[in-house]
């Protein structure tokens, strides 16, 4: 006999039962956990992504005592939000949340939107991110589907079907979805993701002590590093960053980074980028030099003082500082002079603010 879709809604999940037990006995404590609030769960989502809880946590705080609701995110200068978020990285999911603050306001008028497809529609909301909200503030059955959710069922299901093509997107989706709680499905997706994070790691996975060993596809097959699979490998293509921190008097010079380049919006010092190393005679020597520091008079600059090699997701940026003090005020075209004093007023990368950092402990005196 055919049961009614209702019937099959209820029927129990597969996995639900052993995951909502252990997620009661193994959980972490959390601040975004165990609420309803739509919004202080999207900043949490937000904060998260390619970010470490411990890590992720002093942000959300911050955020969230700064910008309680969404109309205050909504009405906060843009500046201000990227020096709250500076460190953090991926700096496009601060812009994303000012933007869907400012959306939510003029389209929801300032109540987050409570269906999936309103909270899909906001900026920066992928379908991850809208299953979460919507199961988790409003118990709506929508399945997630993130790294830990990708590589236990890959491996309970023994899946080689690469997450990264369309493929394995739409397969993984659907079964997610096939296996979702619907009696809870908030807290069935929080378990199974608390479960990834935890228990079912990407190395050395304790399998012995696992609740799904006795039907793990993986476990039976042998296949547990090697699941789930990524097809694709991410080109890594270096850039060569020199930049200069230029003191003249009580002032320095910085500029706004704008275009579709990296640090979009963040702050940065004059900067002359080169295809590949160059020594400081060289750069002395050219036209982007010149342009800097017509003007300038007699130049005195410290030999290199910090460098380093910042990796990023799609790029190395191999980096060099130097200090420059020039006789008369430079053309610096493009850049802003302001007080030195007020340098930690703006949002500036995380290579920039390291640079700073060990500018302030060994030459004190250039503050």
């Amino acid at each position: 006999m055919k049961r009614e879709p209702e019937e099959q809604e209820a029927r129990p999940a597969p996995l639900a039962a052993d995951l909502h037990k252990w997620y009661a006995a193994n959980h972490r404590v959390l601040p975004w956990r165990g609420i309803t609030d739509a919004y202080r769960i999207w900043i949490s989502e937000i904060v998260l992504q390619q970010t470490r809880v411990a890590q992720g946590f002093e942000y959300y705080n911050r955020f969230i005592s700064r910008f309680p609701d969404v109309r205050s995110l909504a009405a906060a200068d843009d500046d201000e939000v990227m020096k709250l978020w500076q460190g953090l990285g991926y700096y496009s999911r601060a812009r994303n949340l000012l933007t869907a603050a400012r959306q939510v306001v003029e389209r929801f008028g300032g109540e987050f939107p409570t269906t999936y497809e309103g909270i899909r529609s906001l900026q920066g909301i992928g379908d991850y991110t809208a299953a979460a909200i919507a199961s988790f503030a409003y118990g709506l059955p929508h399945a997630v589907v993130d790294g830990n959710v990708y590589r236990v069922l890959s491996r309970i299901y023994g899946i080689d079907t690469p997450i990264d093509t369309t493929e394995g997107k739409k397969l993984f989706a659907a079964l997610a979805d096939e296996l979702l709680d619907r009696r809870d499905p908030g807290g069935y997706n929080q378990a199974l993701m608390e479960f990834g994070a935890l228990h079912c790691v990407p190395r050395s996975p304790r399998c012995g002590e696992c609740i799904f060993a006795d039907r793990c596809v993986a476990l039976a097959t042998r296949r547990v590093e090697e699941l789930p699979v990524k097809q694709g490998r991410t080109v890594v293509k270096p850039r060569y960053f020199n930049y200069f921190y230029v003191r003249r008097g009580g002032d320095t010079w910085i500029r706004r980074r704008e275009g579709r380049d990296i640090w979009r919006n963040l702050y940065e010092l004059p900067l002359i980028e080169t295809t590949e190393e160059q020594p400081l005679e060289l750069l002395q020597q050219g036209e982007a030099w010149n342009e800097l520091f017509r003007g300038a008079g007699r130049v005195s600059v410290s030999s290199q003082v910090y460098g380093c090699k910042h990796i990023l997701s799609h790029r190395v940026i191999h980096a060099r500082f130097y200090v420059v003090e020039p006789a008369d005020t430079p053309a610096m075209p493009g850049y802003v002079k302001i007080p030195v004093e007020r340098l930690g007023d703006y949002a500036v990368s995380r290579l920039t603010e390291g640079f700073l950092e060990q500018l302030a402990e060994n030459y004190p005196s250039l503050f």
